[in-house]
């Protein structure tokens, strides 16, 4: 993912290393030409030599190495430690001579569940859930307001986008959502009314054919 301030996107990037390498232009007139600074110019034209097309794109910030980084040998002790006594990381550290923040950043790197999303009798992660698709489907209803075309008051503020009137709007559209307790598949409709038209009688025309879902039973 670019960063949210970058100035080359990869096109903008062979752009530049096309203006260099094969118009001739100097590394200056091209960096300038895009906003960039002249080290920028020389690195994508460096990438570009030695990866291609490979090179231009964008690489991760993460370090090669971490060289404080816990052995994997005193990560598994953490790991092990919290799942046979399920207590958290200033226990973990006291007991294991580590600081509770190193214990904390273990157990999060490796996605350790919360002492409170456990059940303390089993250690099992608590999530509640049906069985089979279908037993039970949540239905929920939301209010949109309509935004005119150009955008709304947001944009134009309150007195332009209603025309200069007190009182004009497009109304209201209503978001009729379902969702599967167990496939966790979600559907979506959008009606004029908070009251939805009748369902059509057919199974297969009332819910998306997808696989795994069911259609639910008349008490859910």
């Amino acid at each position: 993912m670019a960063h949210p301030r970058a100035k080359l996107t990869v096109a903008g990037r062979r752009l530049l290393v096309q203006r260099v390498l094969e118009q001739g232009w100097p590394p200056a007139r091209a960096a300038e030409a895009q906003g960039v600074s002249l080290a920028t110019a020389y690195k994508w034209v460096r990438r570009w030599q030695a990866d291609g097309m490979v090179g231009l794109a964008d690489r991760s910030s993460r370090p090669r190495r971490c060289p404080r980084q816990l052995p994997a040998a005193r990560e598994q002790a953490i790991l092990a430690y919290r799942a046979a006594h399920r207590v958290g990381p200033h226990r973990i550290g006291w007991a294991l001579g580590e600081a509770h923040s190193t214990v904390h950043a273990v157990l999060v790197r490796h996605q350790v569940p919360r002492l409170w999303e456990l059940d303390r009798p089993t250690g099992q992660v608590v999530r509640y859930q049906r069985q089979r698709p279908g037993e039970l489907v949540h239905l929920d209803i939301k209010k949109q307001g309509r935004i005119p075309d150009g955008g709304g008051h947001r944009i134009h503020g309150r007195q332009r986008a209603r025309g200069g009137q007190r009182k004009q709007g497009l109304g209201y559209d209503f978001l009729h959502l379902a969702v599967d307790d167990c496939s966790r598949v979600a559907y979506l409709e959008v009606h004029p009314m908070r009251v939805r038209p009748p369902w059509p009688a057919s199974p297969s025309e009332r819910w998306p054919s997808t696989p795994g879902w069911a259609s639910p039973s008349s008490g859910s």
